[in-house]
């Protein structure tokens, strides 16, 4: 029987899951862009509303490692599964919550207070979730396949991106700017209960991953994973961390970042800007699938350095592309996001390989999250901040500079034994 049709109960765990929490993020990083700033820093003037509002967006990022090592820590000492449960509903209760949220018109300081308490809890659910999602597809994948089942959580990023902007799309365009602003915007959040729910009932009926139960019946877990990954694979951390740097980077500039630029500098109307995005979201979903395939026939190590080289390439003409018209627009984020694809379609094959089984949850998880904060966080953060001062054309440096740190991360990384 084909591997895919074998394991299918898995990998629809995997994917599901992660389409719920990218989902989850995407929402708020879409109203980020477009209301937030409005409702929760009404005082301020633009600059700075766009300035705090990417600051609570990058909140996510410096809970992420947090999340990280929290649920790493169970991941490897309790399980795969009930530690992906755990995840998936911190992230789910948080998105949920900002759907009830006052403005400041109502609560004053308080309200972007909450704001943020939100934001850092999803980025707390979202760093256990990540590593976990792809241990459950690679640590019961059959060999050769380790990259093509790594993908399944990947590929949760263009269909949770595809849901949150293709609600906001529809309610663009079903509600006035008014309705849009007061109540429109809670219902992308509020919908996450039902994607939550769903996530839940797949991972509640799976079982445990074959590796970790075997690495079970080889030896008890280590009492601090933590302690035991940075003492005997800090180097293979600081590789991992480094070549996630550009995926993270891509992926932010070419949706949050352009969203605000597209539709408060260059003035295109929200719903044309999302409609380019979902349709570069596609060129996503195609770049992971093409380099997980090839990553199981060349090695995801060279998969990844083939995309790091092609960001550096990208960002080159990325600021270029985004000053142009809608077609140049298009086919900028349509590249960007299929480059993407190659830097991290192939990280659920990569960075597995990078950490014993005992100590993998925590290794994962670490390297991936606090690879966000370098190319999710600051990134965006700095974009905002250069394009606010006049020097929106040098924008495209931070992709060539994203592309180099992963360039070296993978240069540098040694695969790990299976057994600590």
């Amino acid at each position: 029987m084909n591997p895919l049709r074998q394991h299918r109960r898995i990998l629809t765990a995997s994917l599901t899951g992660t389409a719920v929490e990218f989902y989850d993020f995407y929402v708020f990083a879409t109203a980020t862009a477009l209301v937030f700033g409005e409702l929760f820093f009404p005082k301020s003037s633009a600059e700075v509303q766009g300035i705090a509002k990417f600051m609570v967006f990058g909140l996510a990022f410096i809970a992420r490692p947090i999340g990280a090592v929290a649920f790493g820590h169970f991941g490897d000492r309790v399980g795969r599964k009930a530690t992906l449960v755990a995840s998936l509903l911190l992230m789910g209760a948080s998105t949920l919550l900002v759907a009830f949220l006052p403005g400041y018109a109502d609560a004053g300081f308080f309200a972007p207070l909450l704001l943020c308490i939100l934001r850092f809890g999803q980025g707390l659910g979202l760093g256990g979730e990540w590593g976990g999602a792809a241990l459950l597809a690679t640590e019961n994948a059959p060999k050769g396949w380790e990259s093509r089942f790594g993908a399944a959580p990947q590929l949760g990023a263009p269909l949770g991106f595809l849901a949150a902007n293709g609600l906001f799309l529809l309610l663009g365009l079903w509600l006035s700017d008014a309705d849009f602003l007061s109540w429109g915007w809670r219902v992308p959040f509020l919908a996450s209960a039902v994607l939550v729910g769903i996530g839940l009932w797949v991972r509640l009926n799976i079982g445990e991953t074959a590796q970790f139960r075997a690495a079970l019946d080889h030896a008890p877990p280590p009492p601090i994973p933590l302690w035991t990954l940075l003492r005997g694979h800090g180097g293979a951390v600081l590789a991992g961390s480094a070549g996630v740097v550009a995926c993270f980077a891509l992926f932010y500039l070419s949706t949050a970042f352009a969203l605000d630029i597209g539709t408060r500098q260059l003035g295109y109307p929200r719903e044309t800007f999302l409609l380019l995005q979902l349709g570069a979201n596609c060129f996503l979903a195609a770049g992971i699938v093409i380099a997980a395939w090839l990553s199981d026939k060349v090695g995801a190590g060279w998969v990844i350095l083939i995309g790091a080289l092609a960001t550096m390439v990208v960002g080159l003409g990325f600021a270029g592309g985004l000053a142009g018209g809608t077609l140049a627009i298009f086919a900028t984020l349509s590249a960007a996001l299929f480059v993407m694809g190659f830097v991290y379609g192939p990280l659920g094959g990569w960075l597995t390989t990078l950490y014993p089984v005992p100590v993998r949850y925590s290794g994962v998880s670490v390297a991936f999250n606090a690879g966000g904060i370098v190319g999710g966080a600051v990134t965006p953060l700095v974009a905002k901040a250069m394009s606010d001062a006049g020097h929106g054309s040098q924008i495209g440096l931070l992709l060539v500079a994203a592309g180099a740190l992963t360039l070296v991360g993978v240069k540098l990384a040694r695969p790990a034994a299976a057994a600590a």
